[in-house]
Formats: structure tokens, C-alpha cells, sequence
């Protein structure tokens, strides 16, 4: 099977047909979607490597994540790469697990293949990696971890909003007295997600008690653990905000086995809104932060950027929702 075959069977020039496999601007979304047809019904298959070599593109982005096992980042995979395809793109997935060697070579993979671009959705990158994707005029997209400039852009989340979101529906419910679980703080947005709880406290004038803002890790066992040391407190919090949903789901587990409820007796918040959290018992209260529009300005941002040359990169904002379910009720009778 050829190339010759697909343009017969597509009606169009072989140029046509090269231009939409390397994903060209240049083609109607009509005719490309023509040619796309004729190559599933050839069951054509490029050679990606020869492609590369005579285009000077790999018609391939990397995307880097932190933890393959937190469910936000399959999920966030699964967006990017369900616009990739749209575009006819393919996507180089690497994990770094928070681990700096790693990161070096997921960066190292990136670059032999010569990526037209990479999503960094973690922040835990060094700043000579970064220089090394520059020099290769690769661009870049960061996850709330960067200021736009040339070959960069960044995706900023308002998560001061969604913590905000979370302690005023606490409030609303009468609770006066509550914990936090933040995220590791090596990580930006875990630092961020926690100053924006002590700055929620101030601004509603609550008394911020140092001995209810716990550390986990981003994981269930972090969350666990950090909710078990709150509740060896004498007075516990009546409500608890967690920096994500794994850590909130993993709070959930050391209060049923305190023998307490949710919400009757400690209220509990995540963020995120992983699938998961519709479905843990009671139904998790959480901040949403769409993945699928993470994805969608991540790969618009770095797409765009290498088909039209642009020097700058740009800025967008994302602002979570708070999605409020079973795990929040009012103050518990009785408790400060």
C-alpha cells in the first residue's frame, strides 16, 4: 500500500495527502477528513520516521506528567490525546514520578525523537532542561508554573478561587474551625493550593490554628496519615479541605475507621473532581479543575506556536468550580 492509493481512493494529489499526514493548515478540515478515511480503509500506515527526516517534523508532542497512578493525569492524558488525533498528531507520554532523574530522561526521549513540542503538566523541572528544549526552538506549555516568552506558554489555574470556593461554602454551613491537608512542597501548586487556605482564613476573619494544617504527599497514604494526626488532636477540626482528591479520599478512610461520620461529624473537601470522587461513599465535595481544558489550551498553545513560528508564547487561565455532593453538612451541634 502507498501513498499513490490513498490520494486515488481520497481524490485528491499526493501533496494533499502528505500535507494532512503532517498535519499542514494548508488542507481543508473537509478534505483531510477525506484523506484520513481513504488511509483507515487502505489501512495505510506512514513511516513517521521518514516523514520526520523529509519534513523536518515529527508530527509528534511530548507530554510529561507527575504520577501516572493519581487519576487526574490519565485523565488529563487521555484529553491531550484525543486532540492530538483531531489534529493528526501523536503524543510521547513520560512519567517522572517527582523524581529529578527521571525528568532528565523523559527530557532526553523528548528530544531524540525530536518532538515538535512538549506539555510539561508538573513542576518539578530544572531550569537547564528547559534551556535545552529552547536551543531546539521546541516549545513549551507549563501547567501554572511559568511566565510566557518566547517558545513558553503557561496555563495558569486561579486555584486561590477554588480554595475560596471551598472555605466560603464551609462557612456557609457554620463550620468555624477548619483543617487543611496540603500537597508536597516541592511542588508549586501544592505551595499555591495552601497559601490561598491561610489567605481564605484571614480574609473571613478565622483563626488560623497551625496544629490543623497537616503535609501529605498527593497520594490516598499521605492523606491518611495527615487526617489520623488531626483527629489525635483533642479538638479536631469540624471540616477539613484536602490539596487533592487522592489525599481527600485517603482523609475519608482514617475517619470511618475512627468510628466518626461524614458529614455528621467532619466535613471533608477535595480538589480536583477525579471520576472517582462522584463515587466514593459519601460522594466527595470537591474543586473541579477540567482536564479536558487543560489538554485542549496545553496542545492549542504549543500547536499553534510551531505551525505559525510565533516567537511569544500565551498565557491562559483556568477557573475551577467547586461541585458540591455528600462529604459537606453543617457544623456538627455542639462544636466551636
Amino acid at each position: 500500500m502507498n501513498i499513490k492509493e490513498v490520494a486515488r481512493l481520497a481524490k485528491v494529489s499526493t501533496a494533499t495527502v502528505s500535507r494532512t499526514i503532517n498535519g499542514s493548515d494548508k488542507v481543508t478540515p473537509e478534505t483531510a477528513e477525506r484523506v484520513r478515511k481513504a488511509i483507515e480503509t487502505l489501512k495505510f500506515y506512514p513511516n513517521t520516521n521518514a516523514r520526520a527526516l523529509g519534513s523536518g517534523r515529527s508530527s509528534l508532542y511530548g507530554l510529561i506528567i507527575s504520577d501516572i497512578t493519581n487519576p487526574f493525569f490519565p485523565e488529563l492524558v487521555k484529553s491531550f490525546e484525543d486532540i492530538a488525533v483531531q489534529y493528526g498528531q501523536e503524543v510521547l507520554i513520560a512519567n517522572t514520578n517527582y523524581d529529578p532523574h527521571r525528568m532528565e530522561v523523559c527530557v532526553s526521549r523528548m528530544l531524540q525523537r525530536k518532538v515538535d513540542g512538549v506539555a510539561i503538566m508538573t513542576s518539578e523541572i530544572a531550569e537547564h532542561l528547559i534551556d535545552e528544549f529552547n536551543s531546539r526552538k521546541i516549545p513549551l506549555a507549563f501547567l501554572d508554573n511559568a511566565t510566557p516568552q518566547k517558545g513558553i506558554s503557561n496555563i495558569l489555574v486561579d486555584y486561590a478561587a477554588g480554595i475560596d470556593a471551598a472555605v466560603d461554602h464551609l462557612i456557609s454551613l457554620g463550620h468555624k474551625t477548619i483543617g487543611f491537608i496540603a500537597g508536597p512542597m516541592s511542588l508549586a501548586s501544592a505551595r499555591i493550593r495552601k497559601r490561598a487556605f491561610i489567605n481564605a482564613l484571614k480574609r473571613n476573619n478565622l483563626k488560623l490554628d497551625l496544629q490543623f494544617v497537616e503535609q501529605g504527599n498527593h497520594r490516598t497514604d499521605g492523606g491518611h496519615e495527615a487526617m489520623s494526626r488531626l483527629l489525635d488532636h483533642k479538638a479536631h477540626p469540624t471540616a477539613v479541605i484536602a490539596s487533592n482528591d487522592m489525599t481527600a479520599i485517603g482523609a475519608m478512610g482514617a475517619v470511618f475507621e475512627r468510628g466518626l461520620h461524614i458529614p455528621q461529624d467532619i466535613s471533608i473537601v477535595g480538589f480536583d473532581d477525579i471520576e472517582l470522587s462522584a463515587f466514593t461513599q459519601p460522594a466527595l465535595t470537591t474543586v473541579r479543575l477540567s482536564r479536558q481544558e487543560i489538554a485542549k489550551l496545553a496542545f492549542r498553545a504549543l500547536y499553534n506556536t510551531y505551525q505559525t513560528g510565533a516567537t511569544k508564547g500565551a498565557e491562559y487561565t483556568i477557573q475551577p468550580t467547586l461541585v458540591i455532593r455528600k462529604s459537606t453538612g453543617p457544623k456538627p451541634a455542639g462544636k466551636h
